[in-house]
């Protein structure tokens, strides 16, 4: 990948398509292992223009070297992209990718936490004094009153907070604002952390809304742990993660009669289609009702 054709294309996921650090280091890895492959394998210095056989071959090799198809369609995804970027500042005439199939991959079942799990779990710190336990408790009632991403939370300003309103204002994918209500329980607490917070000896990040005992803004690593630590006790469930919980919290509204557009907005998400992976565990719930209550089920 010549090397300003590589800026640009940092340059238009950053700017135009308003991809995270983290998508665009991710995207850019992805095109710089093609080429890699490329040179090895076809000994061509750049990837500007290659052939489908090409770009099969290196699919044939991840997938020999165990990668996962679903991997191996993220790394393609970040070649389309790159072909695109391309096409439109015409470097390219014809997209190699353009009649490429993603390869299968099975379709993993995301199990929320039930309503017990997540009494039992807020009960355990019910009496939580001192800036870290509240702090923690906190967090643990965002997530799941709010379905907020583990990245919006970590991003959250303390300007993002009305308490007036009880509302957060969330910035989620691409830059897209949301506003969020929050519980008159949470917003009881976000008070009380507030006021610990304030007391915090040495405050780095000033503008963040969560920070560490040393003033630090969060890292994913740390919320992650949290949650799996929140968890570990009361749920033998292998996966206890922030997004087990926003996908809690997206399947507890279904299965109490929210309607899947005011979840989709609540969610952050641009299309229904996106949102109607949440709908599975209320299906479950509904055909428990169904089979509960229909004169022709009982014995």
């Amino acid at each position: 990948m010549a090397t300003n054709n590589k800026d640009a294309f940092r340059n238009y996921l950053q700017l135009e398509k308003k991809y995270s650090p983290h998508t665009i280091n991710a995207y850019l890895n992805d095109v710089i292992y093609f080429e890699s492959f490329n040179k090895q394998h076809f000994e061509q210095e750049t990837i500007e223009q290659v052939n489908y056989n090409q770009i099969r071959s290196w699919i044939v090799s991840l997938v020999e070297d165990g990668v996962s198809n679903s991997t191996v369609n993220r790394k393609i995804a970040s070649l389309k992209a790159f072909y695109r970027f391309l096409l439109k500042i015409k470097q390219i005439q014809i997209n190699p990718l353009l009649k490429h199939k993603a390869l299968k991959t099975e379709k993993k079942l995301q199990i929320p936490f039930s309503e017990k799990e997540l009494t039992e779990a807020l009960s355990q710190n019910s009496h939580s004094e001192g800036f870290q336990e509240i702090r923690d408790k906190l967090i643990v009632e965002l997530f799941y009153i709010s379905g907020i991403r583990r990245t919006e939370l970590i991003h959250l300003k303390c300007s993002n907070v009305n308490m007036v309103s009880s509302t957060l204002k969330v910035l989620g994918k691409r830059n897209k604002e949301r506003i969020l209500p929050i519980l008159p329980i949470v917003t009881q607490q976000l008070s009380l952390y507030l006021r610990e917070r304030s007391l915090l000896e040495t405050i780095v990040d000033d503008d963040y809304l969560f920070l560490t005992k040393k003033g630090l803004k969060l890292s994913d690593s740390f919320v992650y742990r949290l949650i799996n630590s929140y968890f570990s006790t009361v749920s033998e469930k292998v996966k206890k993660s922030p997004h087990i919980l926003r996908h809690t919290f997206a399947t507890h509204l279904l299965n109490n009669g929210a309607d899947l557009n005011s979840v989709k907005e609540l969610l952050g998400h641009s299309s229904l289609a996106s949102t109607q992976i949440y709908t599975h565990s209320s299906l479950s719930e509904l055909k428990k009702v169904y089979q509960e209550a229909h004169p022709r089920n009982k014995k």
